[in-house]
């Protein structure tokens, strides 16, 4: 059986929730799904500087699983940006704080 997520605790929702590339129609586009908590690690991290311990931390997960959605947040972020494809933020088992 799996364990349910842990909520994770996220200090802001972005402004916009897709992006995609100019130009083209979204229909005529695949997407990527970024959640919530992968956007807050990308933005703890990358956007603040923090460290991976202490971004652990503020959303209340272990370095170790920090490091997993951040992992996972940068794959479909370049994944999105190299094959040309649409982001979608939504989702993720989040707590605002």
């Amino acid at each position: 059986m799996v364990r349910p997520l842990k909520p994770r605790t996220i200090g802001r929702s972005p402004g916009a929730t897709y992006f995609k590339p100019r130009g083209i129609p979204l229909r005529a586009l695949s997407h990527v799904i970024l959640t919530l908590d992968e956007v807050e690690a990308m933005r703890l991290s990358d956007m603040n500087g923090m460290n991976q311990t202490d971004a652990a931390k503020s959303m209340g997960v272990s370095q170790s699983t920090f490091h997993r959605i951040l992992a996972t947040a940068h794959h479909k972020t370049a994944d999105a940006l190299l094959n040309g494809k649409a982001m979608k933020i939504e989702g993720g088992s989040i707590l605002h704080a």
